[in-house]
């Protein structure tokens, strides 16, 4: 335990430490058994039920709760922020508060606290928001995926957080979903290889304190749903109906679940998704048949946020079937009273064997073990000589290598591209060339994420340009692209507002008529022009492709914009390549590589470079 903790410490300093477990790969959950059961036999069944209970802090109706219900874990969804705010100083003293609350029951068992931490630990103000999983996938770099999955943990455990719902290993095949840009490809290769390299660098070895528990998510098809099968008011696709075979699904969506299997991942969470009509979150195939007996994962499965409500018949049966299936851990975000007295009732009466009970708690306990949680000699409080390193410079500096690299350059005629430095005069235009929360996307501060300043320490592209530039060149901004007439080059920045799960699905990709008309304004003026899209996903670019001298793909990268700069004024070249095809029409929209019709725009691997 000493080497391992001196070995954080270098971590702490070296960004891209890692801890090998074995030569072999991680330690196998299973060997903690010994040290589970004997804690599993001095348990009671309302401390077994208790750990299978995981309801949101926000509806949390006393601390005390916490104790009363031997809770096993809490989370914090999307907008369940402390009532003291969004900072680094609030969130750990709620988490210490609650983790004090945990310890002072019977068997003093440490809670788990979830939080979606998908770029960065984007919860919190002043956390370094790395680019979404899209923007990773196009730099096909796992080693840079593992270093930002070490930077994130290091983050979250500056708050005393022990557990991030990440990675997304989805495979989206409709970019008209949603949660497009939380898939690393359209492809399994790539999800597979940057999945696992995630799942390492947030986890490395459980027991080293800078470590936190990684959650492979959604599993599994959420990026397979059919068009218009969504089951959540006026949206299409969003927890939908994946309608394929069991081969197609396995070869397809199930790629990214093996190998984080195999890189040791604890947790799994079950989507809110249906297989052919029936809820994963309720299917014994996928879950027990399929991920457990099969693959041979030794972790604990986690539901998605009150995914359990969407399953048939009353409470008390919903719950059985979940967890019959294999659910081992229940997000009962505000009905965490009536789940724990609905699941206690069914395991007195048999509706829920005990042995089911009991595998569920082990696996539960097995994960705590191996993050030593029960270590008696190691405070379960966070460190706060972390708090040190929570967005500092060097942390940027990885996300700023992170935006260089996920770059696509899918235009650049007649060599506008890169930009000189010694311009006399720059036009910035567009709505997002000024806008740090359109440069993050959803799952940034809040929920669905929102425009503007929302978070401190970040760069905006339009601030990276003039750090860019020399001290003689003028750089003018106006977001509707007009007003450029005698500058030697514009740059527009275009694109998506922020948007999350649900409400990010769309009928129509083609760019905003604001965006178009930036465009045209700023092409009206006589001067080269480059355009710089914001993005969730590839969008239709119809006449604007045409209008533009260069082109590039920034995806969501973040609150690093300096990254965007040093790839237009060429310090680091365009590296880039699709993982996603960029379709010419909406037409085009869910045809891949080796289909009969397959004619984008950009080819699944296309990128330019200087």
């Amino acid at each position: 335990m000493v080497k391992i903790r001196f070995a954080a410490m270098l971590c702490l300093v070296g960004l891209g430490c890692l801890i090998a477990t074995s030569a072999s790969g991680p330690q196998k959950l299973s060997s903690f058994d010994p040290q589970v059961d004997a804690l599993l036999e001095k348990m009671t069944l309302d401390e077994k039920v208790g750990q299978m209970t995981q309801p949101d802090q926000s509806f949390l109706k006393s601390d005390s709760d916490i104790a009363k219900y031997y809770l096993g874990s809490v989370l914090s969804g999307g907008d369940s922020d402390p009532k003291e705010g969004n900072s680094l100083e609030a969130w750990t003293n709620l988490i210490d508060r609650y983790q004090k609350r945990a310890l002072e029951t019977r068997l003093s068992i440490p809670l788990l606290y979830g939080v979606d931490a998908v770029h960065g630990h984007n919860n919190v103000l002043g956390a370094v928001i790395f680019p979404q999983n899209i923007g990773l996938g196009c730099t096909r770099n796992p080693t840079l995926i593992e270093k930002i999955a070490r930077i994130t943990a290091n983050e979250v455990r500056a708050t005393g957080i022990n557990w991030g719902f990440a990675p997304c290993v989805t495979v989206p095949r409709d970019i008209r979903w949603g949660r497009t840009y939380e898939g690393y490809a359209e492809e399994p290769d790539g999800v597979k290889e940057l999945g696992a390299a995630a799942v390492r660098g947030l986890q490395g070895d459980l027991a080293d304190p800078l470590s936190i528990l990684a959650c492979a998510k959604h599993y599994v098809g959420d990026g397979g749903t059919s068009y218009g099968s969504s089951t959540v008011g006026a949206h299409l696709l969003d927890q939908g109906d994946t309608r394929l075979d069991e081969k197609t699904l396995r070869e397809i969506h199930m790629q990214g679940y093996i190998t984080a299997i195999r890189a040791g991942v604890g947790s799994i969470m079950p989507s809110y998704n249906s297989w052919n009509g029936l809820k994963c979150s309720g299917s014994k195939r996928l879950l027990t048949e399929i991920l457990k007996d099969e693959l041979g994962f030794e972790g604990f499965l986690i539901s998605d946020y009150g995914a359990i409500d969407a399953l048939p018949g009353d409470y008390k049966h919903k719950i059985a079937m979940s967890i019959n299936a294999g659910m081992d851990m229940v997000m009962v975000p505000q009905r965490y009273e009536e789940f724990f007295a609905k699941l206690k009732e069914g395991a007195q009466d048999g509706t829920v064997p005990m042995a089911r009970i009991d595998d569920a708690v082990r696996r539960i306990l097995r994960v705590k073990i191996a993050m030593g949680l029960m270590d008696k000699n190691h405070s379960q409080l966070a460190d706060r000589a972390l708090w040190k390193q929570f967005g500092s410079a060097e942390h940027r500096a990885v996300a700023r290598d992170a935006v260089r690299q996920s770059l696509v350059l899918l235009k650049n005629q007649q060599g506008v591209l890169p930009l000189a430095k010694t311009a006399k005069r720059i036009q910035v235009g567009g709505k997002s060339g000024d806008d740090l929360g359109n440069q993050c996307g959803g799952w940034t501060i809040t929920w669905q994420g929102s425009g503007d300043n929302v978070t401190p320490g970040g760069t905006t592209v339009l601030q990276a340009i003039r750090k860019a530039v020399s001290k003689d060149t003028k750089v003018t901004f106006a977001a509707d692209g007009k007003g450029a007439e005698g500058a030697d080059v514009g740059v527009v920045v275009i694109g998506e507002k922020p948007y999350a799960e649900m409400n990010g699905d769309r009928r129509d990709l083609h760019l905003a008529p604001e965006d178009v008309a930036a465009i045209d304004n700023m092409k009206a003026a006589g001067i080269p022009v480059v355009v710089v899209l914001l993005s969730g996903r590839p969008m239709i670019l119809d006449q604007a492709i045409d209008k533009a001298d260069a082109f590039v793909a920034a995806w969501l990268p973040g609150t690093e914009g300096d990254g965007v700069a040093d790839v237009l004024f060429g310090d680091y070249k365009p590296v880039g390549k699709l993982s996603f095809s960029w379709p010419r029409s909406m037409e085009q929209i869910g045809v891949h590589r080796g289909d009969a019709n397959y004619d984008p725009l950009y080819k699944y691997g296309y990128g330019l470079s200087y």
